[in-house]
């Protein structure tokens, strides 16, 4: 670059930078989250920012279209040392798209050290080379759970996912919101027993997942276009369309593996969906929480059985907010035995953005501190000191001021980082070991001896 070029320093698309108010807003999301996480075992963990692009790409290619490969910037002697060496693309490494897939290699990297069922938690970052657009980023937070057992996985641990997807968002208070459950057993089954054959299966899963996003009409035609008669993609979408409450739902699901041929598998989805149902109710899910959609089957192509997709009711438009599923054989790719899994994800980046854009969620102050002990007068700079280790001490997040400026000037500079409380402490005050506590929300000013001063602002605070 030539000395007195510009340098473009704004942030590039799709990747994010947050205001202080914002990110103390994931910061208090990413700590509910961790505490229903930890309530229910979770153990958190951290994978590397980038894997071997052959481990991302191990469960087929339905990443490669979103995979960011990175390649080092080496200065020209050490490049032309590369170029001359030959190096293969074996040791090609890209930054992971989700967390998942990297959990699985983790687990075949630690198999002897840790205790199954592993139940981990992650909060970690990840990358997409998708478009950017609105509530659409190339880098954002996913706070994922995983169960990962060997051999066997009791369905009681997707019956948790529900309990803990409500736990979150109660406590984070976005309103209503539908939890939709299925099993892609149940879909895969009733495919089999309408005739279609077993290569086009995955792909009609996948056009049925798209039904909310381009309507039955399209869906039907999609499914035509795959070779499968109008005939049984009028009935797909009768399938799918089935609904009432949970235990209809289920009424009906039974009455069809009765009634129609080849039915092994859809009983099996409908057992496993009412063994997962029972388990939700077990752990005092209301049932206003949850319910059984057919037309729920996660795009992703390692999900076999139990998914989950979560919408915010009154703002569907903002699509699902919390979703996942069990998987049998993703982490068999690397160590060729089967280890079935369950898990969610909370894209949380994305829903920050969504919710405050909607109006559901607020950001928080800009500073975390409670109080402000202003500059009254340099000389008495130790007792201010004195005073904010104190009111630490007691718990409450404090700025000391050391700037002398104009007293309604240091209020404005509280207010403005939304500091609730000043406190006034001049020279009367100190030698009677006193000081004036102004409340900024109200403007009410009390005179508070400094014994009390930590107790006084506590019961104020609550």
């Amino acid at each position: 670059m030539a000395k007195g070029d510009k340098i473009n320093f704004s942030t590039p698309s799709g990747f994010p930078e947050f205001l202080p108010s914002e990110k103390r807003l994931e910061l208090y999301l990413l700590d509910i989250i961790r505490r229903v996480f930890e309530s229910y075992g979770f153990t958190p963990i951290e994978t590397p920012a980038v894997e071997r692009l052959e481990v991302l790409q191990a469960k087929g290619n339905q990443g490669d279209n979103i995979i960011y490969g990175i390649d080092p910037i080496l200065p020209p002697n050490r490049q032309a040392e590369r170029d001359k060496s030959g190096e293969t693309g074996s040791e090609a490494r890209a930054l992971k798209f989700d967390q998942t897939v990297p959990l699985a290699a983790y687990i075949a990297r630690h198999l002897n050290e840790l205790t199954f069922p592993f139940a981990r938690y992650q909060t970690d970052v990840v990358f997409r080379g998708e478009r950017a657009k609105d509530g659409r980023f190339r880098q954002f937070r996913q706070c994922d759970i995983d169960v990962v057992a060997r051999r066997e996985l009791s369905l009681l641990y997707d019956a948790q996912m529900p309990a803990i997807i409500t736990e979150i968002f109660e406590a984070i208070n976005i309103g209503d919101f539908l939890i939709r459950i299925n099993n892609r057993k149940v879909l895969t089954g009733f495919f089999k027993s309408m005739g279609i054959a077993e290569h086009q299966i995955k792909s009609c899963i996948g056009i049925v997942d798209t039904l909310e996003k381009i309507g039955e009409s399209k869906v039907k035609q999609d499914l035509e276009k795959e070779g499968i008669s109008a005939e049984q993609a009028q009935k797909i979408i009768e399938f799918i369309k089935i609904d009432g409450s949970v235990d209809e739902v289920l009424d009906k699901l039974k009455h069809l593996a009765q009634n129609l041929p080849e039915t092994e598998q859809l009983s099996l989805g409908v057992t496993e969906l009412e063994t997962v149902i029972a388990g939700v109710r077990n752990l005092g899910v209301a049932e206003n929480r949850f319910c059984i959609d057919l037309s729920i089957a996660r795009g992703l192509d390692y999900y076999t059985g139990t998914v989950y997709e979560t919408i915010l009711l009154g703002h569907e438009a903002l699509g699902s907010i919390c979703s996942g599923g069990r998987y049998e054989e993703l982490v068999g790719v690397f160590l060729g035995e089967k280890m079935p899994g369950v898990g969610i994800s909370i894209g949380l980046t994305r829903l920050i953005s969504r919710l405050l854009k909607a109006g559901i969620l607020s950001t928080l102050a800009a500073t975390p501190a409670q109080v402000m002990v202003v500059n009254m007068q340099e000389d008495l700079m130790p007792t201010y000191l004195k005073v904010s280790q104190h009111l630490r001490q007691a718990g409450i997040n404090v700025i000391t001021n050391f700037e002398k400026r104009p007293l309604g000037k240091q209020f404005q500079l509280a207010d403005k980082q939304g500091i609730q409380f000043c406190v006034i402490i001049g020279s009367e005050e100190a030698a009677a070991q006193k000081s004036s506590l102004k409340d900024l929300k109200t403007g009410e000013q009390v005179e508070v001896l400094l014994e009390n001063l930590a107790e006084e602002v506590k019961r104020r605070l609550t």
